[in-house]
């Protein structure tokens, strides 16, 4: 077969694998209501549905990498490719929310592997312009995903049910697995690597034991033993990570390319802005559907002026990176970020949800502005050698940020979100007799986002009324503390930026316009 087919084969299978990994973290957002009522599932398990996909997203990117690189990446691509979309059809067929999270979490390794392979098939496949023209279609790709992923969810979850929202990968994944196997070419790295099993175990067990902790703080109690022994057990790992790092010849990160405060910099900007407007998507979505009553079609509509000015002005800030320095463009996308969120915490009961417009606009741009330059800066601020590294360790910890960042939040809606339901319903003396009769149950019905199925047990209309407001004023309340946490989150990773990200420390091998065309950043 040419040559020229087999590279453009290439293309196309990357491209496939890619545009479905990237989805399936936009789209579920948006069917959560519906996975919830149809699998009777609470709030934490919601929180699990993210957090399982993007936890073995985070915890095998790294080594996923070294594999390919060991045993060839054709194969362990379709291995990635295998594995995604099995664990995509056990998604689509759960029946219960341990299913779903247990094929969540699965989808995420395959995942992984596709993802950290991905590049380096393109790289291998092109060389001179048309690399560039390829990876320009990849990025192109990486945006669309993120863009069009949340109106896709609510098309599907609206007309056929959110299974199929996992359905729709099986024979996508088919092809694509069969077009890996019979048209890209087959490559493999002559080199001696090994995978650092150290560093990938204590890494992704400290970063479950964390992510556990924080989603089961509220119900077992924050001084439980179970919660601080996930605590402790969660330092002593990622200590137990740092040292293996520093002390190994060929780590999983080499943690002396953070000598570099740029390199610091970059990862701050990657964490901070996951976990900031990124882990907020969940809430945003339990706002519109829960709150508001948009079905999913509706509110991954309401969702376009975020994800569609991202796509518009990623290209833009792209070609600005060769003219102004990283750190100004990087630091002031996030700032557009912390504005816009904190635009958005002006919710209050009787808001519609045009009330997050003049928000997602301003952080719609802040985030275009952020992704296509923290991808270059991330490996413009390492040797060359190192920028494949360098670029698996920003994905991290981007995929690190939304499970974290979700986990975090989660604590703090479940526990305000009681109280101030609780407030709003002794303002009353019939809300005083709905705490008075079902405190527990209804303590019960909170943490777990039950409250509109325990409403519908309660006989009397106008005590049914008192109890939906009273939880529209505690949500709204809560989502605006939620809003007001992502604005300190996304600050601190602004005022990162402007101070760490110094242009003394890029390489000067990589110009910003070349690297921007050479490694596009996952968008989420």
């Amino acid at each position: 077969m040419p040559a020229l087919e087999r590279k453009w084969w290439t293309l196309i299978a990357v491209c496939t694998a890619t545009f479905m990994l990237l989805l399936d973290i936009t789209v579920v957002n948006v069917a959560l209501p519906d996975i919830q009522r149809s699998l009777h599932a609470s709030f934490s398990d919601l929180q699990w549905v993210i957090d399982a996909y993007s936890l073995t997203l985070a915890a095998f990117m790294l080594t996923a990498g070294v594999v390919g690189d060991m045993f060839g990446r054709r194969g362990v691509f379709a291995i990635g490719l295998g594995i995604f979309t099995a664990s995509s059809l056990l998604c689509g067929l759960s029946t219960s929310s341990l299913m779903l999270n247990l094929a969540r979490g699965a989808q995420g390794v395959g995942g992984a592997i596709m993802f950290a392979t991905s590049l380096a098939l393109i790289a291998a496949a092109f060389q001179g312009k048309e690399r560039g023209t390829a990876f320009g279609i990849y990025g192109g790709v990486i945006g669309g995903a993120v863009a069009v992923g949340p109106l896709i969810g609510g098309a599907i979850t609206s007309g056929f049910g959110w299974r199929w929202i996992f359905f729709v990968n099986v024979p996508v994944g088919i092809v694509a697995v069969a077009i890996t196997l019979t048209r890209v070419a087959a490559t493999r790295e002559r080199n001696q690597r090994r995978i650092d099993w150290i560093g990938f175990v204590s890494f992704s067990v400290a970063l479950f034991l964390l992510v556990l902790a924080l989603v089961r703080g509220n119900d077992d109690g924050w001084g439980s033993t179970q919660i601080v022994a996930g605590l402790i057990g969660s330092a002593v790992l990622l200590a137990v990570f740092l040292v293996a790092e520093w002390r190994q010849s060929d780590p999983m990160l080499d943690l002396k390319l953070f000598r570099r405060p740029a390199m610091v910099g970059a990862s701050m900007v990657a964490i901070t802005l996951s976990s900031s407007i990124f882990a907020m998507f969940l809430y945003l979505t339990l706002f519109l559907q829960d709150d508001l009553g948009y079905g999913p079609f509706a509110a991954g509509i309401r969702f376009l002026p975020i994800t569609l000015l991202a796509f518009m002005v990623a290209p833009v800030a792209g070609k600005l990176s060769v003219r102004i320095q990283s750190r100004y463009l990087l630091g002031t996308g996030l700032l557009f970020v912390a504005v816009g969120l904190f635009l958005m915490s002006m919710i209050h009961t009787a808001s519609g949800w045009t009330v997050l417009v003049p928000g997602f606009v301003v952080t719609g741009f802040g985030i275009g502005m952020v992704n296509p330059v923290l991808a270059s800066a991330a490996v413009s601020v390492v040797p060359p050698e190192h920028s494949g590294m360098a670029s698996g360790s920003n994905n991290t910890f981007r995929q690190v940020g939304i499970a974290t960042g979700i986990a975090a939040l989660g604590a703090v809606f479940q526990s305000q979100i009681q109280h101030a339901t609780a407030a709003a319903l002794r303002t009353s003396s019939t809300g005083q007799e709905i705490l008075a009769r079902g405190g527990a149950a209804l303590k019960g019905a909170l943490a777990g986002g039950g409250v509109r199925q325990a409403a519908s047990s309660i006989p009397s209309a106008s005590a049914r009324a008192t109890l939906l407001h009273a939880y529209r004023v505690g949500f709204a309340s809560t989502l605006d503390h939620l809003m007001i946490i992502g604005v300190v989150v996304a600050a601190i990773g602004s005022i990162g930026a402007f101070v760490l990200i110094r242009q003394r420390d890029f390489v000067p091998s990589y110009a910003p316009s070349a690297v921007a065309h050479e490694a596009p950043a996952v968008a989420l």
